[in-house]
């Protein structure tokens, strides 16, 4: 089964980009450790300090699953949540070329 890799980006609301991004450094630490976890890069776009990308590669489906219901992620949708202005993820699988 290929890899499966996710981009998820996410914009801070104007004023909130700190808190944002201490929250989701946060994560980096904890989501690594993560059983089918093989890359979990945090960036900012250079243009836009408030936005912020993941790039991710799972093992399987199943680990990116059980990392979607990590106490730790639920913590930030609980405290990152209402400090976002938008949010969006995109979740790939990779296609082999020979």
């Amino acid at each position: 089964m290929p890899h499966v890799t996710v981009v998820a980006t996410l914009v801070a609301q104007p004023g909130k980009e700190t808190q944002v991004e201490a929250l989701l450094r946060a994560l980096v630490t904890p989501t690594r450790a993560e059983d089918g976890c093989i890359r979990y890069d945090l960036h900012r776009d250079l243009d836009n300090p408030g936005a912020f990308v993941f790039y991710e590669t799972w093992a399987s489906r199943a680990a990116l699953d059980a990392h979607s219901a990590s106490e730790h992620l639920a913590h930030f949708a609980r405290e990152g949540g209402p400090l976002l202005a938008s949010r969006d993820v995109k979740v790939m699988e990779l296609l082999e070329i020979a």
